[in-house]
């Protein structure tokens, strides 16, 4: 199975909305970015993700969930209500990718990003490589136990 970062802002989707919504999935939709887009596409069911808090007062990684639905078209894109509405992409040929997940676990505590970017190991991990703004990347099997081990 492959690992995955996804961020977040909490207000709109974080670790707490998981786990109130722990017994059903949480549709990870309104990515709009085409890189990320090529992530999700790769995601399958199982696998895992770390669930990152940003752009908020603590930022950080929260939590872990699991894909239980890979990559299908996001429906966000065709909904002209929706903040990701895109009137270019159509149903037959859809331009952008969903997942759906649930809580694995919430992380004893928050890693902040200052301490991922101190961690030796960690230097290739998009998330602490300056410039990088991606929403969703790759996690080596290597980057996640390292990071695991932050956690307790």
């Amino acid at each position: 199975m492959a690992k995955w970062l996804v961020k977040s802002e909490p207000s709109e989707c974080g670790i707490d909305d998981f786990v109130e919504a722990s017994s059903t999935v949480i549709p990870w939709d309104g990515v709009r970015n085409y890189q990320a887009r090529n992530y999700l596409a790769k995601m399958r069911e199982g696998d895992e993700v770390f669930l990152y808090h940003s752009s908020c007062p603590a930022i950080g990684i929260a939590g872990i969930v699991r894909v239980v639905r890979g990559a299908y078209p996001d429906p966000s894109q065709f909904d002209p209500e929706s903040p990701y509405f895109d009137a270019k992409s159509h149903r037959d040929k859809p331009r952008w990718q969903a997942v759906d997940l649930t809580l694995v676990r919430q992380l004893p505590r928050l890693i902040p990003l200052h301490e991922l970017k101190g961690l030796p190991g960690l230097e290739n991990l998009p998330l602490v490589r300056k410039g990088s703004r991606l929403s969703v990347m790759p996690v080596t099997e290597d980057e996640w136990q390292l990071t695991l081990r932050l956690a307790s």
